[in-house]
């Protein structure tokens, strides 16, 4: 067995420790990345190339053990099972840095596996995930275009904080991941509490600072090991026949490329077309034709070396041209078209944002307390009061395939929606509601993600909820030919597909909620991205007026199909007795006035039911039961029941008393039923609660204007 290996980094006030050598002697490359009590196990393995592949089959899973944080999992199995979204999250920010940095020739089956063994709830695992998953690929001596490193940034009060703590992170302004290359910025995901423009850029820029330190010290820590980093040469192609279908395509395709009024349709029509004539070229060469037998022998070299002229024609034309295949200007924003109340009010709120020929329909769904999505992993959190689900379905791109679970993209756009929108939502205390918003991508031409923020903005003020301010997103994209860069504006599918950034940028006119750029290069200047988020400003800005001009404000009235909720504040002591042995009591109340409870550990009971007289009467009765009595308090209350001592009284919901025989009349009764009988309103005067907490009430001593006070106070 080889020995362990421990090697520490120091950066910014804190260590990050490297174990290698000891774990894991059959992966590829293996190291136990630790910070403080927090410990992420990350392995890289290389297989031998498969048959028929024609792209780089990276496979990235982060998985989430909990026993690091010494839980069992619930459910009958009591073992984990389908990965929390969280985890999927995870797996993403760790796939989205990696990918551009493996060599576009490699085609061999890749595998990193993050395991997070050990947390504690300062240090959050995914940043040294995507560290750990550049040492363990330095390690296994795959081809890579590396190191590469990943930071947390936070904002707590006017400083900028590395690597924060999720208390940090959840006091700050700012939760940041910066993951870079030694050639630049590589990827970028961020929440922010409308932050500044320059303020973001100063952030990303900071935080490349440290992933140049980490990447040294990945460097430094190879050489020690006498590890060279792999740069393998890309395998020799014969060009012939890539020449061949260059110069039978490319008039046709630079001609397809600038009719400008062609739709999206037309062009993937008219490219087809192309192809096929390439194709019956190549069909019609002699049999024995070396570009025929070659053509043959590899079906993917023709789509393969037609994509790449379409792609190499169309960044000429940006860049040469600064037009693009639309028509539109560098900066410009396809046409839009907003609507809100397109589905009947039996939904809560509802919104069509299109922009061209992306169109999102977004439905907002008001839920009670109790509908909160329960987290069962290893993030602090325990539930999530806002949900925003991502959907896009075949039909959207004009294709047909089997409907399955949402994949890795759909989790992911979901979760960058709903990051956007949660700095505007408000707070619980003045909304209780839990707040579903389900994106449809109904037609999808590029930018959906920022289609589905714009989109659920419109649709939660179609639903009446008090929004802070209203939140626009763009996508931008980029063309980087050497030294010249050209910053596109709400790209398109096609533009997306053959450019070099997909950098989306969400917020409101004071500032950024959400970003994330993926980059397919092996990185960017910052200089370049401050650019880009400048520009995607003024695109913001200007979708915002676009989408005001439709709705400006939230509805000041909900649907009249969304519950109504009433909230009230109880002592955490007495929820024990609200909620009965069993539930018992407060599934009583539920099934006496139809309206739902949940009530919180610190006593907030929250009442929902679709008619507000529900709620009030199941109000009255938690009131009620945990009113605080006094001696002498003087109610309206309704006999219950009779025995020969006295009468009971409910003087309040859910709360009873009892008027002892000698206490109904100021004289001597004969029979309890000579004076009550059970059904009759009577006046009561609580007289005393004894130290077993009975009630005492008396008929005898009340004023005329308590009773008249007590009489007002239950027609209320």
């Amino acid at each position: 067995m080889v020995g362990e290996i421990t090697k520490s980094i120091s950066f910014d006030g804190r260590d990050i420790r490297l174990k290698i050598g000891l774990l894991a002697p059959q992966a590829g490359g293996a190291v136990l990345m630790e910070s403080e009590n927090t410990a992420v196990f990350v392995t890289a393995t290389r297989a031998a190339a498969r048959e028929g592949i024609d792209f780089l089959p990276l496979l990235v899973d982060y998985e989430e053990r909990l026993y690091a944080a010494g839980r069992i999992p619930g459910g009958f199995l009591r073992r984990e099972g389908r990965p929390p979204e969280k985890a999927t999250l995870i797996s993403r920010l760790i796939d989205r840095p990696m990918r551009p940095l493996f060599p576009s020739w490699l085609r061999d089956d890749i595998q990193i596996v993050a395991t997070t063994m050990s947390m504690d709830e300062r240090v959050p695992p995914d940043v040294l995930a995507v560290t750990g998953a550049s040492i363990a690929t330095l390690l296994a001596k795959i081809p890579f275009n590396g190191p590469m490193a990943a930071v947390r940034v936070g904002l707590v009060g006017d400083d900028f904080i590395i690597n924060p703590t999720y208390q940090e992170i959840e006091d700050g302004d700012l939760d940041l991941v910066v993951a870079g290359s030694p050639d630049g910025v590589i990827m970028v995901e961020a929440g922010a509490n409308q932050l500044p423009e320059q303020d973001m850029i100063e952030a990303i820029d900071f935080g490349y600072e440290a992933v140049r330190d980490l990447i040294q010290a990945q460097r430094d820590l190879m050489a020690e090991l006498g590890i060279e980093i792999v740069h393998e040469d890309p395998p020799v192609v014969d060009s012939s026949l890539e020449d061949f279908i260059t110069e039978q395509s490319k008039a046709a395709i630079k001609e397809i490329l600038t009719h400008f009024e062609y739709t999206k349709t037309e062009r993937d029509a008219k490219l087809d077309e192309v192809k096929e004539s390439v194709a019956a070229a190549i069909a019609a060469l002699p049999e024995d034709d070396p570009l025929r037998v070659a053509a043959e022998a590899d079906p993917k070299a023709l789509p393969t070396v037609f994509k790449n002229v379409t792609k190499k024609l169309m960044r000429r034309q940006i860049i040469e041209d600064g037009v693009r295949v639309d028509g539109r200007k560098l900066n410009e924003v396809r046409p839009i078209f907003c609507k809100t109340g397109i589905l009947p009010p039996r939904v809560h709120g509802s919104a069509l944002f299109q922009r061209e020929l992306t169109q999102v329909l977004s439905v907002v769904t008001l839920g009670t307390p109790g509908e909160a999505q329960e987290l069962d992993d290893l993030h602090p959190d325990e539930e999530k009061r806002y949900m925003h689900h991502y959907n896009m379905p075949p039909y959207s791109v004009g294709e047909t395939r089997p409907l399955r679970s949402p994949g890795r993209r759909e989790v992911g756009h979901g979760a960058l929606a709903e990051r956007a929108l949660v700095p505007v939502l408000p707070p619980k205390d003045e909304f209780p509601y839990v707040i579903r918003v389900v994106s449809e991508v109904l037609s999808s031409n590029g930018s959906t993600s920022m289609g589905s923020v714009c989109g659920s903005t419109l649709s939660l003020m179609d639903a009446g909820v008090p929004i802070s301010k209203p939140v626009s997103g763009a996508a931008m994209g980029l063309i980087k030919e050497g030294d010249e860069v050209r910053i596109l504006t709400d790209i398109q599918g096609i533009e997306d597909f053959l450019g070099d950034m997909d950098f989306k940028v969400a917020g409101t006119d004071s500032g950024i909620t959400a970003l994330q750029m993926d980059m397919k290069i092996t990185g960017l200047p910052i200089a370049v991205i401050a650019d880009a988020i400048n520009q995607a400003k003024e695109a913001r800005l200007h979708i915002l007026d676009k989408m005001l001009a439709t709705i400006d404000k939230p509805r000041t009235e909900l649907s009249p199909f969304a519950p109504r909720l009433l909230t009230i504040r109880i002592d955490p002591d007495l929820i024990g007795m609200v909620i009965g042995p069993g539930g018992k009591t407060i599934k009583s109340i539920t099934e006496q006035t139809g309206a739902k409870v949940d009530i919180e550990d610190d006593g907030t009971v929250t009442i929902s039911a679709i008619e507000g007289e529900k709620a009030k009467a199941a109000r009255a009765i938690i009131e009620g039961m945990t009113r605080k009595l006094s001696a002498g308090d003087v109610y309206v209350g309704k006999v219950t029941r009779i025995i020969p001592i006295g009468a009971f009284v409910e003087f309040l919901p859910g709360k009873e008393g009892m008027i002892h025989i000698s206490q109904l009349a100021d004289y001597r009764v004969g029979k309890v039923e000579d004076e009550v009988s059970v059904g009759d309103e009577v006046i009561v005067k609580v007289r005393e609660i004894d130290g077993r907490g009975r009630i005492n009430l008396t008929r005898l001593g009340i004023h005329p204007d308590e009773a008249a006070a007590a009489r007002e106070a239950a027609s209320r």
